[in-house]
């Protein structure tokens, strides 16, 4: 995989707001121009203010998109309720395009996010989506999204009662056959007592690996973890439909520092019966490291639900 080492930078632009349905202009497009005499002039009236204030909440609650070769990206602001707000990082990719996880896999680049700048706000955690699976080009896995996805943020404010302004500059990779790398600076006010943006960033959420420990009695659940001979992990899932066929089970793991670099856990050779087993071998660890009770992440996804465990390897 080749990585483009100057910012595709060509071609941004700002996308303008689609016409609001409620418009007269948007009614003339329409072909319903005669229609429009017939409306008493207080009724036009009426329907164009409804339309501006519509674009406006529109409007205040994300911020423009920014264009950039084959992705855009915007910031979406939840509803102001007291001192810890829900936002999201919206990214689209052009068909074929993708974009990296937290832990990009095998290769690629993982997001850089920075929101320093950010004014009256104390903290903002970073609430990752899980990831899919795609091939990298060279023969390995990587970890990412495609298409589009909403990366919800939990925004922390120092004072409720003041303004909160949204800051971030955003690196990112996206790839297809060449990956090309991404800056965006965007900025966008917290000022909706009810945003728009509100479902959005909901279904949003959804997406977001549930924390669970290890047999806890879900749908989908690691009912074991154990190291195997001198470097080898296995990891056992289960369902509580003792039915379900368990193929569509993915399993990631991360160390305690990114500089861990541990595998993609594999689906071992042999699969007993009424589990999914997954098997995956410590390399990839930071010089001196000892994984004795080295503390694990491990995010366990299906296509309807995703969980996030955190365990020590013994």
């Amino acid at each position: 995989m080749i990585l483009i080492s100057t910012v595709a930078s060509v071609n941004r632009r700002i996308l303008l707001p689609r016409l609001n349905p409620l418009s007269i202009p948007y009614l003339q497009r329409l072909g319903m121009n005669d229609i429009v005499p017939l409306i008493r002039p207080a009724t036009i009236f009426a329907i164009v203010t409804f339309g501006m204030l519509s674009s406006a909440a529109y409007a205040q609650d994300a911020s423009p998109w920014i264009i950039d070769g084959h992705t855009s990206v915007r910031l979406l602001a939840g509803s102001r309720n007291g001192p810890v707000m829900l936002g999201g990082i919206d990214v689209r990719l052009d068909k074929g395009w993708k974009t990296y996880w937290r832990t990009p896999g095998d290769s690629g680049v993982a997001p850089r996010l920075d929101f320093s700048k950010s004014e009256n706000v104390e903290a903002v955690t970073v609430l990752w989506p899980a990831p899919k699976a795609f091939p990298d080009g060279a023969g390995g896995t990587a970890l990412g999204y495609h298409d589009e996805v909403i990366i919800p943020l939990r925004i922390a404010v120092h004072d409720a009662d003041k303004p909160v302004t949204l800051h971030a500059r955003i690196n990112y990779a996206i790839c297809e056959k060449l990956c090309v790398p991404v800056e965006s600076d965007l900025s966008l006010p917290f000022v909706s007592v009810a945003s728009t943006e509100d479902s959005i960033l909901s279904t949003a959420l959804d997406k977001v690996p549930k924390p669970a420990n290890v047999g806890d009695p879900l749908p989908l659940t690691i009912s074991d973890v154990k190291r195997v001979g001198a470097k080898g992990v296995q990891v056992d899932v289960v369902a509580q439909d003792s039915k379900r066929d368990l193929k569509d089970v993915a399993l990631f793991v991360e160390g305690p520092s990114p500089d861990w670099a541990l595998p993609i856990p594999k689906p071992a050779a042999h699969q007993p019966k009424g589990l999914r087993r997954f098997i995956f071998d410590l390399e990839g660890l930071p010089p001196g490291a000892d994984p004795k009770g080295a503390a694990l992440r491990f995010t366990l996804a299906d296509p309807a639900r995703a969980y996030e465990f955190n365990v020590n390897l013994d």
